[in-house]
């Protein structure tokens, strides 16, 4: 016998393949009598559902697309581990997709999302205002189809969704005024994703960090970092060192090349230059001196994130109004930096 499928039922019974998929999955919209005889029928065929089809009929997947910049960034990873466990919770599975910090890969993404593979998409877009200004068509379908949208992290005020952001003023303040009050007055920044604005906010509040002790902010001791630049040339050319006694990175694995570099060129941590980084992660942890990070809590950004979004899917939130959530950061003081008794500047 060809294997059994639901139109193949519907002719047996004579009914649409709609009923058939309703009376399978138990709906209360089809009669007893006739439900207990397809479902009969059904088992005794060893029939076995086709998802794909089902999924067309009822327009439900279960199923969330998540797309992030760097599969190698732990703060993914976190937010990634968050999402997976509320949408396991939940009922739900995930297509997890990389970017690898690219437009063009992030636009086919999408393109394949809007497919009707999901119901849902959480994001964390990899362009700035000014590309996406030119390529925002990829997130218009999301939301010309209706599929729910959150963005976290880096996002856009360009696209109209909620969203779940960190509060990255605060944390290079926090990071900032941790240096200062250290006895770091030369400071300087190693920004390795300079097309994102959490990179300018995190700016923001490393000048008014400074402003607030009196100390002018020089745009020169902010290192925009490429993808494909060389960190140590770039640094090179960019800094003197000798001059400096602390150094704020954007991202851990950076962080981490940064102190290597420094040690290769002479450099005592934290005793000549301080160091903090973005991201509490497992490199950080197990540096040699243990860095001091900024921690963004991505475990709990990624379960605020597939919440609000599966709240979306189901119709719990459908009439809200967008919002945006901020997650409050931590600094995890390790011995990276000075501690008050080391002050000798």
């Amino acid at each position: 016998m060809n294997k059994l499928t639901l139109k193949t039922i519907a002719a047996h019974f004579n009914v649409s393949v709609s009923t058939v998929s309703k009376a399978i999955n138990d709906s209360h919209e089809i009669s007893e009598e006739l439900k207990v005889k397809i479902r009969k029928f059904a088992k005794q065929n060893h029939y076995k559902p086709n998802r794909v089809a089902l999924n067309l009929l009822n327009r439900n997947t279960k199923t969330i697309g998540v797309v992030i910049p760097n599969i190698l960034n732990y703060f993914f990873v976190q937010v990634l581990f968050g999402i997976e466990q509320v949408a396991d919770e939940r009922g739900y599975s995930i297509i997890t997709c990389s970017t690898n910090e690219s437009l063009g890969k992030e636009v086919k993404i999408l393109d394949f999302l809007c497919s009707g593979s999901v119901d849902g998409v959480i994001i964390s877009t990899v362009a700035g205002e000014a590309q996406l200004s030119e390529h925002i068509a990829h997130f218009e379908e999301l939301l010309q189809k209706q599929i729910p949208l959150v963005m976290f992290d880096r996002v856009t005020e360009m696209i109209e969704c909620d969203k779940v952001v960190v509060d990255d003023i605060e944390a290079g303040y926090k990071a900032t005024k941790h240096f200062l009050e250290t006895g770091c007055r030369s400071l300087a920044i190693i920004n390795p994703i300079p097309n994102s604005s959490i990179g300018r906010l995190r700016i923001e509040g490393f000048k008014r960090a400074l402003k607030e002790q009196g100390i002018p902010f020089d745009s020169d001791m902010v290192v925009s970092l490429g993808v494909e630049d060389d960190l140590e040339l770039t640094i090179s050319l960019s800094l003197n060192l000798k001059e400096l006694n602390g150094i704020l990175v954007f991202d851990e694995i950076t962080t981490v090349k940064v102190m290597d570099l420094l040690r290769s060129k002479g450099f005592l941590i934290p005793k000549d230059i301080s160091v903090i980084g973005f991201t509490n992660g497992e490199l950080s942890r197990y540096a040699s001196p243990p860095v001091t990070m900024i921690s963004q809590h991505g475990r709990f950004i990624g379960e605020t994130s597939a919440n609000k979004l599966i709240d979306r899917i189901e119709g719990k939130d459908d009439k809200a109004k967008f919002e945006t959530k901020t997650i409050k950061t931590s600094l995890v003081v390790r011995q990276s930096t000075l501690s008050m008794e080391q002050q000798d500047f």
